[in-house]
């Protein structure tokens, strides 16, 4: 059952120490005016490359990055949420998508394959094969026992290989946190389309706890904290990408804009004055990263 309600745990936004709701908010901010400007190089031609845009999808790895920020990071093709959210330098991505020698891969993978191992973040990036991933994230827990997250799409959970690692990872009881940002399409096709069966009970059937929730980002707060220490463990998070699989193009609204429910939610709570700030300031910071004349600078045009 989606919805933008769904799992939710009342009031915790009132509960919650409102400094951190803040910081959740100023991330989600930094990843939708990053994604914003993308737009914006696209359709001037700075950008040539495809992106795969978190617009939407921003309160997941916005919430997770405050619980886990130490975690091993396996991340899934729709990563700039990701790398952005947990601490990557957003120059070092912007080079990337530019296809500059200082991009995080090195200006050769483009926006799918972010990599990160600077100021205690360890992110390994995609690199083709959809839910590859998931194995990848359960051999390098398995090989150092560091606690790993692992993030992965509605669509990658049908490969026959994450459920045998996830299985493993559960035998060996492996140190893993499976996330799903379950955005209900794979490229276009919808869950209901192709399958009848839950990744949440099919992660309770191998024996590890699992949960659904929508990815209003208080409830993924507090349920990632209460799993966090019980793992091998999976969260399947609700969610709507604003954007099409690949490109900055757009078919009908989504089903619900988990960015304008935040701001709602942080007015009522008292908070106007610190968010319009926050939203100025993240403004006027990726503005100035993606600035017209910097880029031609950049680009030598």
């Amino acid at each position: 059952m989606r919805s933008s309600t769904f799992g939710i745990v009342p009031n915790l936004s009132k509960i919650i120490n409102q400094e951190v709701s803040l910081v959740i908010f100023r991330r989600m901010c930094l990843v939708r005016n990053f994604e914003l400007e993308i737009i914006k190089a696209v359709k001037e031609g700075f950008v040539i490359y495809p992106v795969y845009l978190s617009l939407g999808q921003e309160a997941i790895a916005a919430s997770i990055s405050m619980v886990i920020p130490e975690f091993t990071i396996f991340a899934q093709h729709r990563c700039h949420a990701t790398y952005l959210a947990f601490g990557g330098n957003p120059v070092k991505l912007r080079d990337e998508l530019l296809g500059l020698p200082t991009g995080t891969s090195g200006g050769r993978a483009g926006s799918n394959c972010v990599q990160c191992h600077e100021n205690n973040i360890t992110m390994y990036g995609h690199h083709g094969l959809i839910g590859e991933n998931v194995p990848l994230a359960v051999g390098a827990a398995l090989g150092d026992g560091n606690p790993t997250v692992c993030f992965f799409g509605d669509g990658a959970a049908e490969e026959d290989y994450v459920f045998a690692a996830m299985g493993f990872a559960v035998t060996h009881k492996l140190p893993v946190l499976f996330v799903c940002e379950d955005n209900n399409l794979s490229i276009l096709t919808t869950v209901e389309t192709r399958r009848r069966w839950s990744m949440t009970k099919a992660a309770n059937a191998l024996g590890m706890p699992g949960i659904d929730i929508t990815d209003d980002p208080w409830t993924i707060f507090t349920r990632t904290q209460e799993l966090k220490f019980n793992t091998p463990s999976f969260i399947n998070i609700y969610t709507c990408r604003a954007n099409w699989h690949v490109g900055i193009g757009t078919d009908e609204s989504p089903e619900w804009d988990r960015f304008s429910l935040v701001k709602n939610e942080l007015k009522e709570i008292g908070l106007t004055e610190k968010l319009e700030q926050i939203e100025k300031d993240t403004q006027a910071e990726m503005s100035n990263l993606w600035d017209k004349k910097q880029l031609q600078i950049l680009l030598g045009k």
